[in-house]
């Protein structure tokens, strides 16, 4: 497939009143902050984007949203899970309507399917669309793990094209890298995972973390791709308390929580999310007052 699936693309939070409804006009201003910083691509209504407390239309609208802010400048990726293959196939079909360029697939969660059951899964949601579709490995979330061996195979179909690969280890990101498909983009789907999984030969990232900071997280990856290692290294180190604070608690909670301190959003959630801790809230500011992000340090400067 023609997508390139290399640099750094965001997971997009999703803002909320407060109300509750969603914040059109702070996505809007989200969307138009990642294009300014350079970002590669996007992806809304993925995890980070809330999206299991989404309604329907809501979910349609946001990616509406950001194709239209986004205008054909980079790539949209949509997110579309699920646990009921006919369902997410269902919806594959339904958002390739829209006009995204290709669609982002977490493993199937609860039901724990076996490797032959995972396979079967992501086939038949790639037979749904015309789109390139990017898997999602994610065990600490689903309680499945896409196995090296299983995408090695799922890399064989034509429009499955990359993994965002969060399995948390270092040695199953080498073993998808040494047996994948020529071609097939490997991408980090954990911040502080990029440098050496880019390092080892993966393509990307789709990143938490560069909702506050697009332009130093494409920055990175750029440096990586282009094997600037002692210069990517630098910058991996500074950020890299920052990666960290964003999972302090359960993402999108301190994202969401940082976004407010930088002005950009609300800090709203929907159940069964809720606002950060108190003692965590203090942590968190301290990196972004440290990272020159708060919202009054901008003022001032």
């Amino acid at each position: 497939m023609s997508l390139d699936m290399k640099g750094c693309g965001t997971a997009l939070v999703t803002p909320f009143t407060r109300s509750g409804a969603v914040d059109v006009a702070a996505l809007r201003r989200l969307v138009q902050f990642q294009l300014r910083e350079g970002i590669d691509f996007l992806v809304p209504c993925g995890t980070t984007g809330e999206t299991p407390t989404l309604e329907h239309e809501e979910y349609i609208d946001v990616i509406r949203i950001v194709l239209a802010e986004a205008a054909g400048k980079v790539p949209v990726i949509a997110g579309v899970g699920g646990n009921n293959t006919k369902k997410v196939a269902a919806l594959a079909r339904e958002v390739s309507a829209l006009g995204v360029e290709g669609i982002l697939s977490a493993a199937p969660y609860y039901n724990k399917p076996t490797q032959e059951g995972m396979y079967q899964h992501f086939k038949a949601v790639a037979e749904s669309t015309d789109l390139p579709v990017v898997l999602y490995n994610v065990p600490s979330r689903t309680s499945s793990n896409i196995e090296p061996a299983t995408v090695a195979r799922l890399s064989k179909i034509h429009n499955i094209i990359a993994i965002k690969e969060a399995s948390g280890s270092i040695t199953q990101q080498m073993e998808v890298l040494s047996q994948v498909e020529s071609g097939f983009g490997v991408l980090s789907g954990d911040d502080s995972f990029s440098f050496p999984l880019m390092a080892l030969g993966g393509h990307g990232i789709i990143s938490v973390v560069s909702n506050e900071i697009p332009g130093a997280m494409t920055r990175l990856a750029h440096l990586l791709l282009d094997g600037h290692f002692d210069e990517a290294r630098k910058l991996h180190f500074h950020l890299l308390p920052l990666m960290q604070i964003n999972f302090i608690e359960t993402n999108p909670i301190p994202v969401k929580a940082a976004l407010a301190m930088m002005g950009m959003i609300e800090e709203v959630y929907r159940l069964p999310m809720v606002p950060l801790k108190p003692e965590n809230r203090a942590k968190l500011e301290k990196v972004l007052a440290t990272q020159g992000l708060l919202q009054s340090q901008k003022v001032s400067s």
